[in-house]
C-alpha cells in the first residue's frame, strides 16, 4: 500500500509544502528512512538529522517549515500525525469470522456471526462475544463474561467469569482479567481465603499489555474506565478504580481499593498503596512510592538518581543518620538563639 501526501493531508489535515504527488509506503526513523518512506521530527533536537536523511517526505512542526526542502507536511503534533499515518499504512490483520474446529464454544454462549474464535479457545456458558471481535488461540472467556464489539484478544488471554470488556479493547497475550484478589483472613496462625465476589469491568478503547493482571473485586467491582492504557506486567489489585484515559507504564503495582484519577500518567515500576486516592491529571515518576492520597494534581517523584556504588554507600550511611543529624541541627539552632539573646 502507498499513499500520496495530498491523500494524507485530505485524510488527516496539516499543511502541505512541496510536491503533493509524492508517494510513501511506510513511516521510518530519519536515520533509516528511504526515498519511498515518510520521516518525522517530533522534537527540535532531532532537526539536525534532516541534513542526512534519505526520507522521501517529512512530517514537521510548523516552526520547522524551512528546515528542509523535501516535500513535507506541517502539523502542530508530528508524533500524533506519524501514529495515524502508521496505522493507515499498517492495518492489523483480521482473522476470518467463525470458530476454529478446535475451539470449544458453550452451546448457550452468544457469539456474533462475524466474530472470530481461534484455535483452542474456550468460550464459557452464557458468555457474550460482540460483533467483529477476534478471540485468539488458546484464550479462555469464562462463564457469563461479556466481550464488546471490535475487540482483539491476542493468544492466551484469560477473562474470568462474569467480567465485562467494553468495545474496541485490545488485550495482549498472557494478561489475566478477573483472577481472585489477594484476600485472606488470619485465623489461629493460618490464612483463610476470603471469596472475591466482585467483577472486573473494563470500558471502551482500553489496551491491556502482556502479562498484566487485573484482579476481581472482593465485594464491589474493579473498574478500568474508558481509554485507559496499561503496559506489560502491571498488577492491579481488587477494587481498584483507574480513571478514564490514564496511562500506566510497565511493572507498576497498585494495591487494593486505590482510586486513580482521570488523565493521570504513572511511570514504570511505581508502587501505589491501597485505600488512597490520586487526583485527576496527576503525574507519577518512574520508581516512585506513593504512600498516601494525592488530592492535588502535580508531578510526584520519590526515586533517587543512580550513582557509583561507593558514592551510594556513603550516601546511604548519611541517610541512616538523618534523624540524628536533624536533632543535632535543632540543638545547635537552640544554642545559637540563646547566644543571640545575650
Amino acid at each position: 500500500m502507498s499513499v500520496t501526501l495530498t491523500e494524507l493531508v485530505a485524510r488527516f489535515g496539516g499543511e502541505l509544502v512541496g510536491d503533493g504527488s509524492t508517494r510513501v509506503k511506510q513511516v521510518a526513523p530519519l536515520d533509516r528512512a528511504g526515498p519511498d518512506e515518510l520521516g518525522f521530527v517530533a522534537q527540535s533536537k532531532y532537526l539536525a538529522q534532516l541534513a542526512d536523511t534519505r526520507a522521501g517526505a517529512l512530517i514537521l512542526p510548523p516552526d520547522a517549515r524551512d528546515a528542509s526542502d523535501r516535500p513535507r507536511i506541517l502539523t502542530p503534533n508530528p508524533y500524533l500525525y506519524f501514529a495515524r499515518v502508521s496505522a493507515l499504512l499498517n492495518p492489523a490483520p483480521r482473522p476470518l469470522a467463525g470458530a476454529h474446529p478446535s475451539a470449544t464454544v458453550a452451546a448457550d454462549a452468544v457469539v456474533a456471526a462475524d466474530a472470530s474464535i481461534g484455535p483452542g479457545a474456550v468460550i464459557g456458558a452464557r458468555a457474550v462475544i460482540g460483533a467483529r471481535t477476534a478471540v485468539g488461540a488458546n484464550c479462555v472467556v469464562g462463564e457469563e463474561a461479556r466481550i464488546g464489539e471490535d475487540c482483539l484478544l491476542h493468544a492466551n488471554v484469560t477473562v474470568y467469569h462474569r467480567c465485562e470488556i467494553g468495545d474496541r479493547a485490545i488485550l495482549h497475550s498472557g494478561c489475566v482479567i478477573g483472577a481472585d484478589g489477594f484476600g485472606f483472613a488470619p485465623s489461629e496462625g493460618v490464612w483463610e481465603k476470603i471469596p472475591q465476589i466482585g467483577r472486573v469491568r473494563i470500558g471502551d478503547d482500553v489496551e491491556v499489555g502482556a502479562c498484566t493482571a487485573i484482579d476481581r473485586g472482593a465485594l464491589e467491582d474493579t473498574v478500568i474506565e474508558d481509554g485507559v492504557k496499561l503496559d506489560n506486567l502491571i498488577q492491579i489489585a481488587h477494587n481498584v478504580v483507574v480513571g478514564a484515559h490514564t496511562a500506566i507504564a510497565a511493572c507498576t503495582g497498585i494495591a487494593g481499593s486505590a482510586k486513580i484519577g482521570r488523565h493521570c500518567t504513572i511511570g514504570g515500576a511505581a508502587m501505589i498503596f491501597g485505600h488512597i486516592e490520586i487526583a485527576d491529571g496527576t503525574r507519577i515518576s518512574t520508581n516512585t512510592l506513593i504512600t498516601k492520597s494525592l488530592p492535588r494534581p502535580g508531578t510526584y517523584t520519590s526515586a533517587l538518581p543512580f550513582s557509583e556504588h561507593e558514592v551510594w554507600q556513603r550516601n546511604a550511611v548519611h541517610m541512616r543518620n538523618l534523624d540524628k543529624l536533624a536533632a543535632r541541627v535543632k540543638a545547635l539552632e537552640k544554642k545559637l538563639g540563646e547566644l543571640e539573646k545575650k
